[in-house]
């Protein structure tokens, strides 16, 4: 029998964490971390989760406020809605949420969210900072999964991972964070053949691909780490005897019940560790987003105090002094940029020599870097 990733739990204590650490943010800074939401049309699920994005932001202390808009709106509505949240000091993180009206041009509506505020990491400026590793924000829902992850003490390290679904939101960044973690990921998708000889070896299986009972118990691995990420809502008229049986309650109440992409039941048995539907990786996405808006707060009064030393320096300065200080502040970077292009060329050919392959020192190098730090 399987261990029951409780992600609603670990959600929870993820929401205490930020909530003392948002007390003493707004001790420090004498404000809130803010969150700007933008909702188009009636859609009932977005309504759902945009309601319980605004509790939660209750819960733990952020300021949050939803802009509601027909869904009859154009392109450009949108983008100025976008433009006046990118401009407010008070509002840190800027989700838009999705699906949109099929009269949007998405693509243009995220890539407008400025970068810093960027709560869903999908601008592709944050999504080029993930691929090099560089100071990145983890879209949410892969966020939280990771978090899971190592909460339970699941080793990643050297394992082979397979993820069913290649979307920008869960499925392309789950798998650079496992290479991340030195993991040997598979990506999977619609047009995959034999998906089966795919998911059969790996030690962990994330599927995001909407589509309910695709992971089969035969399809799974003995032992593996199974994390379910599909959200599928069965009515009783299409649910067969051993769903009608398993989740009964949710049939008498609801007249339909949530289910993964997992055939749990027969899953379940076999796996080391598993995610249900709901209460899996669902709570785990509003948690990370929360405590994606917690550090895009923080970065924000960071640059605030660089901008200020910056303008400190250079307040007593005319227009002709600060030029000249820039150029020859950059005029010293560049020549120091050379000198430690000599050094590391210098080293190269003391350890290769006669055209071999060169062994550079890393630690040498490393050492010559912070020097400069």
């Amino acid at each position: 029998m399987a261990i029951i990733i409780d992600g609603k739990q670990i959600a929870e204590d993820i929401k205490n964490e930020i909530k003392d650490e948002i007390i003493e943010y707004e001790k420090k800074n004498g404000s809130r971390p803010g969150l700007g939401v933008i909702l188009v049309g009636e859609n009932p699920a977005s309504r759902v989760y945009v309601n319980s994005k605004a509790k939660a932001c209750e819960q733990v202390g952020i300021h949050s406020e939803t802009i509601k808009m027909d869904d009859t709106v154009k392109t450009i509505d949108i983008l100025m809605e976008i433009e006046k949240l990118n401009k407010r000091q008070d509002i840190h993180g800027i989700l838009v949420q999705l699906p949109l009206p099929g009269q949007i041009d998405v693509r243009m509506v995220l890539e407008s969210i400025a970068p810093e505020k960027d709560v869903d990491g999908f601008h592709p400026m944050n999504m080029g900072s993930l691929v090099a590793k560089q100071d990145f924000l983890v879209p949410a829902t892969p966020a939280g999964i990771m978090e899971m992850l190592k909460r339970y003490n699941i080793p990643m390290k050297g394992k082979d991972v397979t993820v069913v679904g290649h979307s920008e939101i869960v499925g392309k960044p789950m798998s650079l964070l496992f290479l991340n973690e030195w993991a040997t990921p598979t990506i999977c998708h619609i047009e995959t053949n034999e998906l089966k000889s795919h998911t059969i070896g790996a030690d962990i299986l994330v599927v995001a691909a909407g589509v309910p009972y695709l992971i089969k118990e035969d399809m799974v691995k003995e032992g593996a780490v199974v994390i379910d990420v599909g959200i599928n809502r069965i009515t009783r008229d299409k649910a067969g005897p051993e769903l009608l049986k398993w989740r009964k309650e949710d049939f008498d109440k609801k007249g339909a019940a949530l289910i993964g992409d997992v055939d749990f039941v027969n899953v379940e048995p076999k796996a080391s560790y598993i995610t249900p539907v709901p209460g899996g990786v669902g709570p785990m996405t509003i948690a990370m987003l929360l405590s994606n808006t917690l550090k895009l707060a923080r970065k924000a009064v960071r640059r605030e105090k660089e901008m200020k030393e910056c303008l400190g320096e250079f307040k007593d300065m005319s227009k002709d002094e600060v030029i000249d200080a820039y150029d020859d502040m950059v005029e010293k970077l560049f020549a120091r940029v050379n000198e430690m292009q000599d050094e590391i060329d210098s080293l190269k050919r003391e350890a290769g020599g006669n055209g071999r392959p060169a062994k550079v020192d890393v630690r040498k190098v490393e050492e010559m870097v912070n020097a400069e730090k």
